[in-house]
């Protein structure tokens, strides 16, 4: 007696059936995994770590452009203010950053005219003059923008005490308290560092 393809007692067709049972459980063992992946990266934002060292004018727009353009693309930021970092940071202070006319070899002045007394006077004033013709933002509006969009900006506590700083005098919305070990750890946890 023959049976059709077709009917239910069929091998084949229980073989397409066991095949299909075992897709369906391989299927939801990869979903439970994926969701696993998902929810051990968190919400999925990187992380950007900037250590700024230094306070002249040159100097204090690198970790500031590039906190706020990261900030910009959804990095989650932190800028580590260490030494004479933290003059960035310091309302009055960063208003009157100077720019050395020594040691800077893209200067368009010889070191040996630069040392002379008040050089460091006449390139400040250059910068300030170039910053105000190509309408660039100042480090004040690059901080206020960098706050407004979330950047953690951190004031090194040890350089704090040893300079002497006042923490009232630093922007509002300045993180102080702030040492060596925290800024390793949100290295640590970055996508990104970066030393300026």
């Amino acid at each position: 007696m023959s049976t059709d393809a077709n009917e239910p007692g069929d091998a084949t067709a229980s073989t397409d059936s066991l095949d299909r049972e075992e897709l369906e459980t391989r299927i939801e063992e990869l979903e439970e995994r994926l969701s696993s992946v998902e929810a051990d990266s968190g919400d999925g934002s990187k992380k950007m770590s900037i250590i700024a060292t230094k306070g002249t004018l040159d100097m204090a727009y690198p970790p500031l452009i590039l906190a706020s353009t990261a900030a910009a693309f959804g990095y989650e930021v932190t800028v580590f203010h260490t030494f004479w970092g933290l003059d960035i940071l310091h309302e009055e202070r960063s208003k009157n950053l100077k720019l050395s006319a020594v040691g800077n070899p893209n200067m368009p002045v010889p070191n040996l005219v630069g040392s002379l007394p008040g050089m460091d006077r006449v390139t400040t004033k250059m910068m300030n003059k170039q910053i105000r013709d190509n309408d660039t933002a100042t480090i004040e509006e690059l901080i206020e923008t960098s706050l407004d969009m979330g950047v953690e900006f951190q004031a090194c506590q040890m350089t704090i005490d040893l300079m002497d700083y006042d923490e009232d005098d630093f922007y509002d919305g300045v993180t102080t308290g702030v040492g060596a070990a925290t800024a390793i750890q949100d290295m640590a946890d970055a996508d990104i560092q970066l030393l300026v």
